[in-house]
């Protein structure tokens, strides 16, 4: 398939990055949100991702003729125009379900639909179309303009034809692809998770505390940035949310969300985007 145009739906962190790896990959992108504002604050913090990349001279145009390429629209009659429409909303089910069956109503019948979905069941978000075969999971990592990887996921019903055109557009991203059967927290995040989730229990056991967990682990295992910075990074309420679906998805009790986890998701502890994690943000 040729894609020119590509949509992206949701402009928090995740579909703001995505919609700047697209366009500076030289397609047109459409950046849909139900929020105006959502997508105002979205160009402008990838306008000043792209000028800090400009600045260090890691981009091939100049950012004003990248950001040029996007355009926000709050309407999703807009999304028509697009070949490859990416669901980069909030990690709930029943909402990407909702949104699924609405993008099978309206986009052409050659579209292909992708989620960016960090552990929900590609399968399953399949079934809620008329086109099964050509929905996939795209699970890039943050931030989407520095990290290499994406994760390609197969549903079962996920075509070969499908399945080949997201391989090639990954490689015009200058992203490397793996791909990863439809399980529970795919590649990524079946490993990454359950260890973040101990590095929390940790904290909650007494064991240590967070600054000193985070640098025994930056000084003895060699991570660039500690387990309990990372969840702040990728906000608390998506790491629960993706120990809900491990837990759930393989009823097993190793991935048991710690009760801390869930208390400060509770409190509105989110980690960066709401000012206060493990650490705090002011």
């Amino acid at each position: 398939m040729s894609f020119t145009t590509i949509a992206v739906i949701g402009a928090g962190q995740m579909g703001q990055g995505i919609a700047q790896v697209f366009a500076t990959a030289g397609f047109k992108v459409i950046l849909n949100d139900i929020d105006s504002a959502a997508i105002e604050r979205g160009i402008a913090t990838l306008k000043r991702s792209l000028a800090k990349l400009a600045e260090k001279e890691l981009l091939n145009e100049s950012a004003e003729l990248i950001s040029g390429r996007i355009r926000g629209s709050t309407d999703f009659s807009a999304l028509t125009s697009a070949q490859l429409v990416v669901e980069a909303a909030t990690e709930n089910e029943q909402l990407k379900h909702k949104i699924f069956s609405q993008l099978d109503k309206i986009c052409p019948p050659s579209t292909i639909l992708a989620t960016n979905t960090s552990s929900i069941s590609i399968t399953r978000l399949a079934a809620a179309t008329e086109r099964p075969d050509q929905v996939i999971g795209l699970h890039f990592m943050n931030p989407v303009p520095l990290m290499k990887l994406i994760e390609v996921i197969r549903g079962l019903q996920t075509s070969d034809e499908t399945y080949q055109s997201v391989l090639q557009l990954a490689d015009k991203l200058n992203k490397v692809a793996v791909t990863s059967q439809d399980r529970p927290g795919f590649i990524v995040n079946r490993i990454l998770m359950p260890m973040i989730n101990e590095a929390i229990f940790t904290v909650y056991e007494g064991v240590a505390c967070a600054e000193e967990i985070d640098q025994a682990m930056k000084l003895g295992a060699a991570h660039p940035m500690g387990p309990l910075a990372l969840a702040d990074l990728i906000g608390l309420d998506t790491c629960l949310s993706i120990m809900q679906v491990l837990y759930e998805g393989f009823s097993d009790s190793k991935y048991r969300p710690c009760p801390l986890l869930k208390q400060m998701v509770d409190a509105g502890y989110n980690g960066r985007k709401s000012g206060r994690g493990f650490f705090d943000y002011d």
